[in-house]
């Protein structure tokens, strides 16, 4: 069961001037900043609403650590802009088999770790509309069990 837009990826060039453009325009904050050496990505999610400990909604910007990274490939592609949206769920692995059944490609084999402890899993983009889909099951979610370690 997806339960709420976890976030909206954002690629972008330089994380520090994003964070600045988002925090001068809409006065939203940094929750958390990390690298994700797996993904070859600096990134940070900016609170939009609720809190840290649910319900909350975020815009994750990331910038590209390395050329062979996926964001950088979309950068050159693409430019800056929406990269992909990610929808929450209690269960990462039990959402990534029914959407399967569906038809929809599950990129990757087995759930991973993504930002701020969560597990993630990510849905092919030309089976779901041309939008690179992410499920992200939330950090400390009760049917985490056997979660990659953060």
């Amino acid at each position: 069961m997806l339960t709420r837009i976890d976030h909206v990826g954002i690629a972008c060039h330089s994380l520090d001037s994003t964070i600045d453009f988002y925090r001068r325009t809409y006065g939203f904050e940094v929750a958390h900043v990390e690298v994700n050496e797996e993904q070859g990505v600096r990134e940070a999610m900016l609170r939009v609403n609720g809190t840290d400990d649910g319900g909350a909604s975020y815009l994750q910007l990331l910038e590209p650590i390395r050329e062979d990274s996926p964001v950088a490939a979309f950068l050159a592609r693409k430019g800056e802009g929406v990269h992909h949206i990610a929808f929450g769920t209690p269960d990462v692995a039990a959402e990534a088999g029914s959407v399967a059944e569906n038809g929809v490609r599950v990129l990757d084999a087995e759930p991973r770790r993504g930002t701020m402890g969560s597990t993630i899993t990510f849905l092919h983009p030309k089976d779901c509309g041309g939008v690179l889909t992410e499920l992200v099951q939330a950090a400390g979610d009760d049917e985490q069990a056997g979660a990659p370690d953060a």
